[in-house]
């Protein structure tokens, strides 16, 4: 089966109607960095892909780019192999010289592909050329055949079974940076990676529905420490959106630490992991988001003054909405994220609703609208937990907008 027919296939099943609520199996989620189920870079790695033409994403260091792709694959169900461009030699691509002999006897010489290309060829899938703009001239010049012909030395490989992408930093942003040589360039589709802040804030805290298990040697950090944690940073970049990706100015700084998607992703493992006040952990913070950026989220959490989570599961009721936006986000993210961290009960998806029900009545409809996403995306295909129409009403535009639930 070709990669266009299964894509196609599952693009047929999502346009379905429905009366229900749609949600995102873990199965079919994104990773670590992902982006979700319906991101509009879907549709552009679709029609690429359905087209046979090579795309490359453009976009800052730390923003998801090969995530994003990594994502799309798991989607789609297609095996993906990642390919760092500059640990690359140029036989990688061209391929390694083999002196033999041929069907004649004579002497031959023969150009053996790499492992991925053959497991590629094979299985079919996506070969995913990552940080192409560190790739020096030699190796971008044995590319040249691979991405158009998918050609990797005498191995030709099915159009229909691969897909080639790529992903790179502006020259001046990567790491030992090259330009893309002319050819090359030509060679792709080309397309700017678009951060959203919103749709970044929004999916966070519940990790794009498969938040990793963070362990070592049996040692860890409680999941539900750690979903606490993202709440809290999701609700602070959504009250200060520019400090999600603040890369310095001064190309002294670019080595050292500075606010991007992927370093607040660690300050948020660092801090549901590390033991102490927030003051104590500021040093760590620091190292993963820059000092300018971690002192103002510390000040910030210290003037939140959130109640406990699993208080307010116990006793809907005592929720009371705060006049302070991101305060109300903070503790209705953290109120869904424990809900479904500790083992979603049908009564503790009620209390959920009936808390998020309490904000929306309060004013704060909009504000428990990511919440609300959040939790109708648990509920999967379980049937024991029924769905509260009275306090669904008060968010049925936006899960009808995100393709939760059919008109």
């Amino acid at each position: 089966m070709s990669i266009g027919t299964v894509i196609g296939q599952q693009g047929a099943k999502r346009s379905a109607v429905s009366t229900t609520p749609r949600t995102r199996s873990a199965k079919s989620s994104s990773t670590a960095e992902g982006a979700p189920t319906g991101h509009p870079l879907d549709h552009i790695l679709d029609s690429a892909t359905y087209a046979r033409v090579p795309l490359l994403l453009w976009g800052p260091p730390g923003v998801g780019k090969s995530a994003a792709v990594t994502a799309w694959a798991k989607r789609r169900k297609l095996p993906c192999w990642t390919v760092i461009a500059s640990l690359r030699e140029p036989a990688d691509f061209g391929g390694l010289p083999i002196v033999g002999k041929g069907n004649d006897g004579e002497a031959s010489v023969t150009f053996a592909p790499p492992r991925f290309a053959q497991e590629a060829a094979r299985d079919g899938g996506v070969i995913f050329l990552d940080e192409l703009t560190t790739a020096p001239p030699a190796v971008q010049a044995a590319l040249l055949r691979a991405v158009v012909d998918r050609a990797f030395g005498d191995l030709e490989m099915d159009p229909e079974k691969v897909t080639i992408l790529a992903a790179a930093n502006p020259p001046e942003m990567a790491a030992g940076g090259w330009d893309l040589a002319p050819p090359l360039a030509n060679r792709f589709l080309h397309h700017t990676f678009a951060l959203s802040p919103t749709d970044w804030v929004e999916s966070f805290p519940g990790y794009w529905g498969t938040p990793p298990t963070l362990s070592f040697q049996g040692n860890g950090v409680s999941a539900a420490a750690w979903a606490e944690a993202r709440s809290l940073v999701a609700s602070f970049l959504r009250a200060r959106p520019q400090l999600l990706l603040a890369l310095p100015a001064e190309e002294s700084r670019r080595g050292g630490a500075w606010p991007s998607p992927r370093s607040w992703d660690y300050a948020s493992r660092i801090m549901g992991g590390a033991k102490g006040s927030i003051s104590r952990i500021l040093p760590l913070l620091s190292g993963c988001v820059g000092e300018g950026a971690a002192l103002e989220f510390c000040q910030w959490v210290r003037e939140l003054d959130l109640p406990d989570p699993e208080g307010l599961l116990a006793n809907p009721k005592s929720y009371v909405h705060p006049e302070r936006a991101d305060q109300a986000y903070a503790i209705l993210s953290a109120v869904v994220q424990r809900a479904i961290g500790a083992g979603l009960t049908a009564g503790r998806w009620k209390a959920a609703w009936e808390i998020l029900s309490r904000a929306a009545e309060a004013g704060g409809a909009d504000i428990a609208a990511a919440a609300a996403r959040s939790l109708a995306s648990a509920r999967g295909d379980r049937e024991d937990l029924l769905l509260p129409r009275q306090e669904l009403s008060y968010f049925l535009p936006v899960l009808r907008s995100a393709g939760m639930i059919g008109a």
